[in-house]
């Protein structure tokens, strides 16, 4: 299920490994160029179905939060969640796990869900469009990579 937006990438290091450090949302700050970390909440204590983290992103000098809900949690196979911003959609973050000979492949792909005067207003953080996200994606992997690997 894979979204339109995405990237794919080797890593030498098997996907019950990498799928453990993406789901492991208080480091994804580690790896993505955009998200500072955060914390589970309500009562949530790691990724499953249905947990809840608060996140926390930057983008140069600005600073914004967002909602996090894990939608599909599947161990080395895959580990999705939804994003929004108070009530309002922002977008699926979706990353897809396949084992290969020296490894496993990651795809990471975005789905946005925000309304015309909800990405209008979200300017003001940056354009975040198709383009961005796939840039994201590219740097996200890659970092990714290079701490499995290492």
């Amino acid at each position: 299920m894979t979204y339109p937006t995405a990237e794919s990438r080797e890593i030498a290091a098997p996907a019950e490994k990498v799928w453990g450090m993406v789901s492991d949302l208080p480091r994804m700050g580690e790896w993505s160029p955009e998200n500072s970390g955060g914390t589970w909440a309500k009562g949530a204590a790691g990724p499953a179905t249905g947990a809840v983290f608060r996140g926390r992103n930057r983008s140069g000098v600005r600073r914004w939060s967002t909602t996090a809900t894990v939608t599909d949690c599947e161990p080395g196979k895959a580990f999705e969640i939804a994003i929004t911003t108070g009530p309002l959609p922002v977008a699926n973050w979706r990353y897809e796990f396949e084992d290969t000979a020296e490894g496993c492949r990651v795809t990471e792909s975005w789905d946005d869900h925000r309304s015309a005067i909800t990405r209008a207003v979200g300017r003001t953080l940056g354009v975040h469009d198709a383009t961005h996200a796939k840039s994201e994606m590219a740097a996200t992997l890659a970092n990714l990579a290079q701490a499995a690997e290492g």
